[in-house]
């Protein structure tokens, strides 16, 4: 059985759970409400304040759905209380970013600057003029507004500069070697 699968999503106090007869989850939480379509043959069932992912047998699809949907579940449940945040780190000379309001104003030595609007349920800061975070409840929409953001300057080996994410670590190259 999938180790992942069989795992209960435990449900904290101010969450609720709700799964409709089209096996649609929706979760609504502190922060907010997600809904995710379920594929039908997967059981969902909330017993004793868990939700609990079920498959109806052992093929290799079944197998990977049954991990799939759990996680998208649990994921869910945590991004209606506690949120999700990816830090973006910017190195270079001149290199900045500033949030105001919906918008995300990236200035990366191009001769204009970029600007990212943020969907719904994103939101930008910049706590210093070289470090962006994106904060959501929905982790896949973080993650690609980050990815997105990343790829307007990507970082580079010979000097390191671009949009890293924070814990990223870039393999630097020696540089060109000179006449002796």
């Amino acid at each position: 059985m999938s180790r992942i699968g069989k795992l209960p999503i435990p449900v904290p106090a101010g969450v609720t759970v709700n799964i409709g007869d089209d096996n649609t989850v929706t979760v609504k939480g502190p922060k907010g409400e997600l809904a995710q379509k379920v594929n039908t043959q997967i059981g969902v069932k909330l017993e004793n304040g868990e939700v609990v992912v079920t498959r109806p047998a052992d093929s290799k699809e079944f197998r990977s759905l049954h991990g799939l949907y759990r996680a998208l579940i649990n994921n869910m449940v945590t991004g209606v209380t506690k949120g999700f945040e990816k830090v973006l780190v910017m190195e270079g000379v001149g290199y900045r970013a500033a949030a105001e309001g919906k918008k995300l104003t990236l200035n990366v030595g191009y001769s204009h600057p970029v600007v990212f609007e943020a969907k719904d349920g994103i939101s930008f800061e910049t706590p210093a003029p070289t470090r962006i975070i994106v904060k959501g409840i929905d982790k896949q929409a973080v993650g690609a507004i980050a990815a997105d953001i990343r790829e307007v300057r990507k970082p580079e080996p010979y000097l390191g500069k671009g949009i890293r994410y924070e814990n990223e670590h870039i393999r630097r190259k020696e540089g060109k070697a000179g006449k002796k």
